[in-house]
């Protein structure tokens, strides 16, 4: 592995106006950018304003990032102008197939919170000779995603690790009730009972994307010693955008997203919209948009997406979280989370792009915390565990098998 030194833009206020207009997609008539933390949410925007397109905040990103793909790890030290790039190496982890969508859903479990029917997932069902000094994984999946989503990553990980993963309240084959005020507080709260209830054991937390700051949200406020570290993939910055201010693109476009959320909690609109989005060539588009890997956007995946969309409640869900308070933000809470920390992020993602306010301060951290490793890992979207899973299990199986004894 040779180490290479890229650049990237310090700040948004220095890329080329040519960029700048094309990442805002501004048409003739000065149509408003897509700007969205999720490639259902992307979609939304789209539908609201069809002169929009997903390729402006692509080429955005794509604009910023050099041609080779930055990483830290502890051992560097970050300035704002420069990184490190790794040149991924030549040897590729050997890899059991998925599992089926069709294995993952006959697997599944329900264990009842609060009242509300949760569906998770053991495997391999019985401990398998794993040692019991290795931690137990708990998989967090992203926004309109669910347990089927790790089907690349489950099978490998439990060769050496005893593997949960969970259907967040509103998702997937999980409860989803009407009328329920969805927040990051809520679903951090379920993550912490699922490990007391259920787990029962020391476990490092894996989330995508929001699921991502659940786990954040859940290790810094964890009063027991279950939780023993944390892999985060593309963490989002809070339930939806407006947690993202210090964004300029945001703050320019806040009261847009103001209107949205308006136009949302109108039930009509929000219904013709949400029918739209669910759309199996849509959603097809969305998820192309959003991976690097576009041979892994297959008939599989859209039916992970679309499939749990049907379900009565799911319009509610899709409502309060695209409307609902953003919740507790990843650079207040990181600092307080003295715990082994991983962080594996796409250079290709134009949902939380590494350019982004949430993906500067990740790749700061390595310099300045200690518990922090860093990889950005090149050609990968905004979810890199299902994009490119060889180059996480590259990344994520070393660092698991360092980690102290529990």
């Amino acid at each position: 592995m040779k180490l290479v030194v890229g650049k990237v833009f310090s700040s948004p206020f220095s890329i080329p106006n040519e960029t700048r207009k094309e990442f805002m997609g501004l048409a003739a008539n000065g149509a408003a950018p897509c700007i969205f933390s999720s490639p259902l949410m992307a979609c939304a925007r789209r539908q609201l304003n069809p002169k929009c397109s997903l390729r402006s905040s692509v080429s955005f990103s794509s604009h910023l990032m050099s041609k080779n793909p930055a990483s830290v790890d502890n051992s560097a030290k970050v300035s704002a102008a420069s990184t490190l790039v790794v040149v991924p190496s030549e040897t590729d982890v050997v890899s059991p197939p998925p599992l089926e969508v069709k294995e993952i859903d006959a697997k599944c479990s329900t264990w009842v919170w609060r009242g509300y029917d949760i569906n998770y997932l053991v495997y391999p069902e019985a401990d398998g000779g794993n040692s019991s000094a290795k931690p137990t994984l708990l998989l967090v999946h992203g926004f309109g995603a669910s347990i089927a989503h790790w089907r690349r990553n489950i099978p490998v990980l439990a060769q050496s690790h005893t593997v949960y993963s969970i259907d967040l309240l509103g998702f997937g084959a999980s409860q989803k009730p009407r009328g329920f005020a969805y927040s990051m507080e809520v679903w951090a709260e379920l993550i912490l009972d699922f490990l007391n209830e259920i787990v029962q054991k020391p476990t490092v937390l894996l989330g995508n994307s929001i699921g991502s700051l659940a786990c954040v949200i859940a290790a810094s406020e964890s009063a027991n010693s279950l939780v023993k570290g944390l892999v985060l993939f593309n963490c989002a910055g809070g339930m939806n955008n407006k947690a993202i201010v210090d964004d300029w693109r945001i703050k320019l476009f806040l009261p847009l997203l103001w209107l949205i959320d308006l136009l949302l909690k109108q039930r009509g609109i929000a219904t013709t919209l949400f029918d739209r989005i669910r759309q199996g060539n849509n959603l097809r588009n969305i998820l192309l948009s959003a991976y690097g890997n576009k041979e892994n956007v297959d008939e599989d995946l859209v039916e992970i997406i679309r499939k749990p969309a049907e379900d009565e409640g799911a319009l509610d869900a899709f409502i309060s979280i695209v409307t609902g308070p953003p919740g507790p933000n990843p650079v207040q809470l990181i600092p307080n989370i003295n715990l082994p920390i991983l962080v594996l992020w796409g250079d290709r993602d134009p949902l939380t792009p590494i350019d982004g306010p949430v993906g500067r301060y990740f790749a700061s951290l390595p310099a300045r915390l200690s518990n922090v490793n860093l990889y950005l890992l090149e050609g990968v979207g905004h979810c890199p565990h299902d994009d490119r899973p060889d180059l996480v299990h590259e990344k994520l199986l070393p660092w698991l098998a360092n980690l102290p004894p529990s």
